[in-house]
């Protein structure tokens, strides 16, 4: 489903992620210099320079992380009745997972831990858990399909409740695809996922006609108090990647038609 969309969304990627961005540009300044292409070169160089000390010494990224976050929040009181707890893919480790044969939880697997403590709120509604790979060049395997399931039934969740979706490879499959598995099309289902995905999912979501009630979790940025300079440039790198990822998302999402509005909001 949409091929041509999901492949031209990784190959995007390669050239807008910000780590690949400040080698391709230290790169390009470096061939200028070589050949002798100075003013060309310090264009290049000096503001990849202090972009780069910038982020070192100052977590930057969490201004760029922190809207997202912070756009929906858990419900005060859970509610009385919902027809099923939705979680989205991305809390494992797919290709670790395959590597050693066994399911493995990354930067992601709050989603799992949440689905266990709402599994035991509510003991009598379904699980169902959509994601499948979202590699490029790796197709659909019988041990990618067992990973989340493993992971869930480790947690404590019966086998039983389980429904696992794992054809999608983006956020916009993982809808599309929900729509016929879901036990009631038009019922109420808690929505678990990173915090900063959260928006994007939601907006997908309504857009598919899926009554979803958010549920937030795996933060991952600091409020402005709480943000110091701690010369920390992978720590800071690991936030603004996926923040900075989800930004341009929510752009391409709502420009191709996939959500309604840009960026998603709370309903009253």
């Amino acid at each position: 489903m949409d091929n041509a969309f999901f492949v031209a969304s990784k190959f995007t990627w390669a050239f807008l992620s910000p780590i690949n961005l400040i080698v391709i540009v230290m790169s390009l300044g470096t061939i200028a210099l070589v050949f002798n292409k100075i003013t060309f070169a310090k264009w290049l160089l000096f503001p990849t320079m202090l972009l780069s000390i910038l982020l070192l010494i100052y977590p930057i990224s969490d201004s760029v992380m922190y809207p997202l976050e912070s756009r929906f929040q858990k419900p005060d009181e859970l509610p009385g009745n919902i027809d099923g707890i939705i979680v989205l893919g991305g809390g494992e480790e797919l290709k670790l997972s395959l590597d050693w044969h066994t399911a493995e939880m990354g930067n992601g697997g709050d989603r799992f831990l949440a689905a266990a403590l709402l599994a035991k709120a509510y003991p009598l509604v379904p699980v169902i858990f959509s994601g499948g790979s979202g590699l490029l060049n790796s197709p659909v395997l019988a041990t990618e399909l067992s990973i989340a399931k493993d992971l869930l039934t480790a947690m404590g969740i019966n086998e039983n409740r389980l429904i696992i979706e794992s054809l999608s490879r983006n956020t916009y499959e993982n809808f599309v695809f929900l729509s016929s598995v879901l036990p009631q099309r038009t019922g109420r289902y808690l929505l678990v996922t990173s915090a900063f995905h959260m928006p994007r999912s939601v907006g997908i979501a309504r857009n598919e006609g899926i009554n979803v009630i958010p549920y937030p979790v795996d933060y991952r940025s600091h409020s402005t108090k709480l943000r110091q300079y701690d010369f920390s440039l992978f720590e800071h790198l690991q936030v603004l990647e996926p923040a900075w990822k989800e930004w341009i998302g929510l752009t391409v999402y709502y420009w191709s038609g996939k959500t309604a509005s840009w960026f998603p909001a709370m309903e009253p």
